[in-house]
């Protein structure tokens, strides 16, 4: 291995020592958010509505964890909503017309994996900038999706299949199973794989990646392909949990999966975060949201709320990096 690879895929020792303790703020943020509940609402302790935190956490884990991965090449998927909405339709057609609920999952699956690589393929091949690629995707998959629902909603699917997103096992929801298995497994990847370093090392220096002789291309297409493909799971999670499919089924979780991934510290620069601060960036904002709804705030102010906290966390990312440097 070059000198210039391990440059690059070794991020300066001060940008690990900042990663640990922004961790450790967003964790104390979390129990004092936690606190607070506890004494504003009576209810907030109550088991019911901690399981429901836990799984809402997970449902937007599943959509962030991929997200963060992009992230971290200092790129964007605002697709991923979208995404999980046509997924989920072509999933749910698939077991209504076959009856078979495995074949409907490998189906959504392929579909987000199929989607998430023809977002790589726009920004390594014809080198559009993932902003503008994925936006464009956005409206594209819009368009699909209403057009092959055509104002219909799907319904009525099998027990079995339910039992995905709202069933329990040893009193805990199913989803919050999935979600530590993807922790893990995510994790594991980025920090304790070579590919998880050349993520980091694209996002750090992508010039000096190449020279190193890192595959930045296939790297990049590997992450799109990935988000997608989570976003294929999370449209399995909520086809199974809602136990409906419709067009405007991913129109809110975009903004939320993208806040998670900012609020758990990966700095939209790339290069910085992991996916353990996602899954605290997903509990921070399903705290926030699901204190919202136990204190009664309207449902029109939690997009508000939810972009604050998104500005606040780019502005905190902002001011940590200068701190770095």
């Amino acid at each position: 291995m070059t000198d210039i690879t391990k440059e690059a895929m070794m991020p300066p020792r001060s940008f690990l020592s900042q990663d640990a303790i922004q961790l450790f703020y967003r964790l104390l943020a979390a129990l004092l958010i936690c606190a607070v509940l506890a004494v504003l609402s009576d209810s907030f302790l109550s088991l019911g509505n901690i399981l429901n935190v836990l799984r809402q956490a997970s449902l937007t884990f599943f959509i962030a964890s991929g997200l963060t991965l992009v992230v971290l090449t200092a790129g964007l998927d605002l697709s991923v909503g979208a995404n999980v909405a046509l997924s989920a339709c072509i999933a749910g057609t698939v077991i209504h017309k076959t009856g078979s609920p495995a074949l409907g999952i490998l189906t959504g699956l392929a579909c987000g994996g199929i989607v998430g690589l023809l977002n790589g393929i726009m920004v390594t091949a014809l080198r559009i900038p993932s902003f503008i690629a994925t936006y464009g995707m956005l409206w594209v998959l819009n368009g699909l999706t209403y057009w092959y629902m055509a104002g219909e909603t799907l319904h009525g699917f099998p027990a079995g299949f339910r039992q995905i997103g709202s069933g329990y096992l040893f009193g805990l929801p199913i989803p919050v199973y999935l979600l530590l298995v993807f922790l893990g497994i995510g994790t594991l990847f980025a920090q304790r794989t070579i590919w998880g370093q050349e993520i980091y090392a694209i996002g750090a220096n992508p010039v000096a990646a190449r020279l190193s002789g890192i595959p930045v291309a296939r790297r990049l297409l590997l992450v799109y392909a990935v988000s997608g493909t989570m976003a294929g799971l999370a449209s399995i999670i909520f086809l199974s949990r809602l136990n409906s499919a419709e067009a405007d089924i991913g129109e809110s979780l975009t903004l939320p999966a993208i806040a998670a991934v900012l609020i758990g510290g990966t700095s939209l620069f790339g290069g910085v975060g992991t996916v353990f601060g996602t899954f605290i960036g997903a509990l921070i904002l399903t705290l926030v949201l699901n204190g919202m709804n136990l204190l009664s705030v309207s449902a029109n102010w939690q997009p508000l709320v939810t972009g604050i906290i998104v500005i606040l966390a780019v502005w905190l990312d902002m001011k940590t990096r200068r701190r770095a440097q």
